[in-house]
């Protein structure tokens, strides 16, 4: 499996794009290719020299910084006759896999839908999983770190019984849901899952982190993050949990430790 990163609005929302592609067969998907003029090159390039055949447009869910490059994508390429996966509201979507669902991409890579309403209600994170190779990619239900999103959604920190240190904003659903997108869905992935985000945040969240924590773990993420320009895929699931960010908030169950840490991070 071959992720390629594509910045978009660097300096301002900072969103990723992903090129996945199976070596095997070259077979390739777009994620969340939002802003086309950055997006467009990327791809063009990559199908005139036949180092891919793009096979699909995947979302994570409908905002318009995600899924609002769909249908120029669509006529830049007619001729493919992509399908778009994504969640049911997401611009001209053709499939909605159930959650956990599975399909294929080119020869090697598993892919299984996760469902996650709690951001969006058609959230949807994509596990990827090649040999002993597993991804995720996130949209804007989790971060590394935990951020505020300044689009059309904001994201922001929660944790809970494994406590993940970052996650969006709860604009369509609430604490209870995020609390089981994180520390049941996501946090049931083998702790070797690395993390692809939708936004490059890292910075900015650890800056609330260390508000609240000073562990060793937070002190490598600030460190990390003020010598790397990008952090997506550097970081796993393991890395995201800390059962220690509950002292913080003084509550014990973990919905109301999800709402009170949304509540101190919207705050800050």
């Amino acid at each position: 499996m071959h992720i390629q990163s594509i910045p978009m609005w660097v300096g301002s929302s900072n969103n990723y794009a992903y090129l996945v592609t199976d070596e095997a067969s070259k077979d390739a998907v777009i994620v969340d290719p939002a802003n086309p003029p950055e997006v467009i090159p990327v791809l063009k390039d990559a199908t005139s020299s036949g180092k891919i055949n793009l096979t699909a447009i995947i979302n994570t869910h409908h905002h318009w910084d995600h899924a609002g490059g769909n249908s120029k994508i669509l006529s830049e390429f007619k001729d493919l006759k992509l399908p778009v996966i994504g969640g049911k509201d997401c611009e001209s979507v053709t499939r909605t896999p159930k959650h956990e669902e599975t399909f294929q991409i080119g020869q090697k890579i598993s892919v299984t839908a996760l469902h996650t309403p709690c951001h969006t209600q058609d959230s949807i994170c994509w596990l990827m999983v090649d040999g002993d190779e597993k991804v995720v990619f996130t949209g804007d239900t989790l971060f590394i770190g935990g951020e505020v999103h300044r689009r059309q959604s904001p994201p922001k920190t929660v944790h809970l019984r494994p406590h993940f240190l970052g996650c969006g904003r709860f604009f369509e659903g609430t604490p209870a849901e995020m609390h089981t997108a994180l520390n049941k869905t996501l946090a049931g992935l083998p702790d070797d899952t690395k993390v692809y985000p939708g936004h490059e945040y890292t910075k900015q969240n650890v800056k609330f982190l260390t508000t609240v924590l000073q562990t060793e773990p937070v002190k490598k993420l600030q460190s990390f993050a003020e010598n790397n320009v990008q952090t997506q895929g550097k970081f796993t699931i393991a890395d995201e949990k800390d059962p220690t960010i509950q002292k913080a908030t003084g509550k014990t169950d973990p919905v109301e430790v999800m709402a009170k840490l949304r509540e101190m991070k919207n705050s800050m």
